[in-house]
């Protein structure tokens, strides 16, 4: 519901990243019929980001959503920004990069409640830790929206753990989006998950699936082992991550339904350790330590 103090425990998100890649959810109609399919199915948190689709992702999902606005109450909003993309750089120089100066993060936060038309979201979050953050500056800012109103909660995404812990020692964080996946799994390995866990910051799984970039010997073993619980490769590497200290939440970035529905039919499916560190292997080409 609207308003939760933190992430929603959903089976998965949805990210709205590729939403420019589905032609059949181009009218508003239609992407109006898809998020009501999603809620009905009990996916109702939908993430966004300032820069995706240089700002038309969001667009979109607005226009879908106000023709029936009463549907926001069932929705979990979450956006992020602090990314500058090449085409969004006014200086002369043209560069992508990050600004966290308090008066971009607010002007963000305005446009992106703008384009989805609604006073708020539930979730704020940094896209990527800025080398030039003022922590200081930052946390004023995010304060702000929260006392405003315009924002539920506040997370951070792509920062490691000397990023983060800078601003949670002042804000109520309650989030970090990551990379994670058989593919990228070194956050499982170097103490981030549970550093994330002490600190009780929700890990949010972004690419889980790796865009479909699993190494042919990790592919293998993803057969082998779904054959054995009668499951799909998928469904198999969705349940490993779930198996991680925190238990990650993924992003899935497909908005195809038969992938969803075959995210959600494993959505229960569990790995006993010796599985799990016979994927990990087979991902990463060597044994445990």
């Amino acid at each position: 519901m609207s308003g939760n103090p933190g992430p929603v425990q959903v089976p998965l998100l949805l990210g709205m990243m590729r939403l420019q890649d589905y032609p059949e959810l181009a009218e508003p109609q239609a992407l109006l019929g898809f998020i009501e399919r999603c809620v009905e199915q009990g996916l109702h948190a939908f993430d966004h980001a300032d820069i995706y689709g240089l700002g038309q992702c969001e667009t979109r999902f607005g226009e879908a959503l106000r023709l029936r606005p009463q549907l926001r109450h069932a929705l979990q909003l979450i956006s992020k920004a602090d990314i500058v993309l090449t085409p969004q750089d006014r200086s002369r120089w043209q560069v992508k990069h990050y600004n966290s100066g308090a008066g971009y993060l607010r002007a963000s936060l305005d446009a992106s409640l703008q384009r989805m038309g609604v006073e708020r979201l539930d979730g704020f979050l940094l896209h990527r830790p800025d080398p030039l953050m003022h922590a200081d500056e930052v946390i004023r800012a995010l304060e702000d929206m929260l006392a405003s109103g315009k924002v539920g909660w506040l997370g951070v995404s792509n920062f490691l753990p000397l990023h983060w812990q800078s601003l949670a020692r002042e804000l109520p964080l309650r989030c970090n989006q990551i990379e994670l996946s058989l593919q990228a799994q070194g956050a499982a390995w170097d103490g981030q998950l549970h550093a994330m866990q002490t600190a009780d910051l929700q890990p949010l799984a972004w690419s889980p699936l790796a865009g479909g970039a699993f190494s042919l010997a990790l592919q293998q073993a993803l057969g082998e082992v779904a054959a054995s619980l009668d499951a799909t490769p998928s469904q198999v590497a969705l349940a490993w991550l779930r198996r991680l200290p925190g238990t990650p939440v993924p992003i899935l970035g497909s908005l195809r339904w038969s992938r969803i529905e075959e995210a959600l039919a494993g959505a229960h499916l569990q790995l006993d350790a010796p599985t799990w560190f016979y994927l990990a292997q087979a991902a990463r080409g060597h044994e445990a330590p």
